[in-house]
């Protein structure tokens, strides 16, 4: 199915569209969704979210893009949504999700494999996850999109609204925060 035919049977409700986009798109976008939300559970929320609003708001769409940056656009955007309206929870909350019940910190260990993470150990995996959660906003999109999704930096642009030079400004810093951040960590 091309990308034309695609949105032509979202457009007219197709059941078959819908199936075939979500085949299609699932994994990329739960795969961006966990890199920014950091949580299994919330990923799942997201990219459920996610077709929804693709499926509602196809009508919409310009195609002055690809499917899939809209797409990834869409994803990113809810993930953060989420991200902001779980700091905005009473500070209690916080404490708990981060504390286990005998207030002995828990490390999450997802499992999951993310195809762009390519460590051997979930505790290196947590570690860079934990890292990457640690990124301001911008920082941890480009980094995400870029290196867990394999998008090319004119993507990553394309998705996030910016420029390739903006992109490359971010993963350079990113990069830099993640190797302080692990640095810290290890010493």
């Amino acid at each position: 199915m091309t990308e034309f035919e695609l949105i032509q049977g979202l457009r007219n409700g197709d059941e078959a569209a819908f199936k075939y986009l979500v085949d299609t798109y699932k994994d990329r976008v739960f795969n961006t969704a966990i890199g920014i939300v950091q949580n299994a559970e919330d990923a799942e929320d997201v990219a459920q979210e996610v077709f929804i609003q693709v499926f509602r708001s196809v009508q919409n769409f310009k195609a002055e893009s690809k499917l899939s940056t809209w797409i990834y656009r869409i994803t990113t955007t809810r993930a953060l949504d989420l991200l902001r309206s779980r700091k905005s929870k009473k500070r209690f909350g916080i404490i708990q999700r981060l504390f286990g019940e005998g207030n002995e910190p828990e490390m999450e260990i997802p499992d999951f494999n993310h195809p762009g993470v390519a460590l051997d150990r979930k505790e290196n995996a947590a570690r860079l996850f934990k890292a990457i959660g640690q990124l301001p906003e911008n920082q941890k999109i480009a980094f995400t999109l870029h290196k867990l999704e394999d998008l090319s930096y004119q993507e990553v642009s394309e998705v996030m609204g910016t420029s390739v030079a903006a992109v490359e400004s971010l993963l350079h810093r990113a990069k830099q925060n993640l190797k302080k951040i692990l640095e810290k960590e290890m010493g």
